[in-house]
């Protein structure tokens, strides 16, 4: 049973990976479409992060697995079951891009503007501009929000076990409930807390290696 646990608690990490990399890469779009001139760009991601900030996150789980298959079937006239997973991976995704757009729309506005105006002196591009001269900078703003959003992430996808995702909260419960098991559900939610907090301590180091080589960055 204890290898099941640590077998499920991979699942949780390359749950959380695989949604960490999809929320960051939308968080930045987001928050440059927020940045944006133009209003049509603005208003409709203001809307989707309100809306998404608003709603509880198992809702948004919910909608996400129930509500992705009830569009295909208006769409194709077929049901399609979806994939927990990846259904878990877009809600989570979209859950951290909420708060992770205000944090990287900050960051990016923390950098001076100076910046910007020597590397437009110096004949570089917007789009290059942005990748060396302004992302690097605004990364080292923005690290200290996204890594607690990242521990935020990691606690929620204990939410994915109610769609079937056989993540640590979901082999905890069946472990529980399992007839053969000599221990109470007490002994089985502790070594899943003591998995949880593992992964948290290790992923604190991590954040802390990461937060000292961005220094190279500006100040």
């Amino acid at each position: 049973m204890i290898t099941l646990l640590l077998d499920a608690a991979l699942m949780t990490l390359g749950l959380a990976s695989v949604s960490l990399l999809l929320g960051l890469l939308l968080a930045l779009l987001m928050s440059a479409a927020e940045l944006s001139r133009f209003f049509w760009l603005r208003w409709p991601v203001t809307g989707v992060t309100t809306l998404i900030r608003g709603l509880p996150e198992i809702l948004v789980v919910l909608f996400i697995y129930f509500g992705s298959s009830q569009v295909l079937f208006l769409l194709t006239g077929e049901y399609v079951e979806m994939s927990p997973f990846w259904c878990g991976v877009l809600a989570l995704a979209l859950l951290f891009a909420s708060y992770a757009t205000q944090t990287l729309r900050a960051a990016l506005k923390a950098v001076a503007k100076g910046q910007r105006q020597a590397a437009q002196a110096l004949g570089l591009s917007a789009s290059h501009t942005f990748m060396r001269i302004v992302l690097p900078q605004a990364w080292r703003h923005a690290l200290p929000g996204l890594g607690n959003q990242w521990l935020v992430l990691l606690k929620d996808t204990a939410l994915v076990s109610l769609i079937g995702v056989n993540d640590l909260m979901r082999q905890s419960q069946l472990a529980v409930a399992s007839p053969s098991s000599e221990h109470g559900p007490f002994t089985w939610y502790a070594i899943a807390a003591l998995i949880y907090l593992v992964i948290t301590l290790v992923s604190g180091q991590l954040l802390a290696v990461i937060r000292k080589r961005s220094y190279r960055y500006g100040g």
